[in-house]
């Protein structure tokens, strides 16, 4: 891991990812913490979390496009979730 979040620190960001209201961005998030967050470094990480503190109403958007980011560390991690998105086997 190249970030150094702690155990406990990672938990919380865990749960913050994968106890959402709205289920797309439970897998979204779930899977970018499982498959990128690790290689993420210590100030993408904490953008990251900064972001999966954010409400979904605000959240979504900027994931699926519908809105721009405007903070220049948090369209690094969007445009990462994006394009890491959930997508149904085909």
């Amino acid at each position: 891991m190249v970030n150094n979040v702690s155990g406990s620190a990672l938990g919380r960001l865990q749960w913050r990812c994968t106890r959402r209201a709205l289920l797309e961005l439970d897998l979204l998030l779930g899977k970018f913490l499982v498959e990128e967050f690790p290689r993420l470094n210590e100030a993408q990480a904490q953008v990251f979390a900064e972001l999966a503190d954010m409400e979904d109403h605000d959240l979504w958007p900027l994931v699926n496009g519908t809105e721009e980011c405007e903070n220049a560390q948090q369209a690094e991690i969007v445009a990462m979730l994006r394009k890491s998105e959930v997508r149904e086997p085909q």
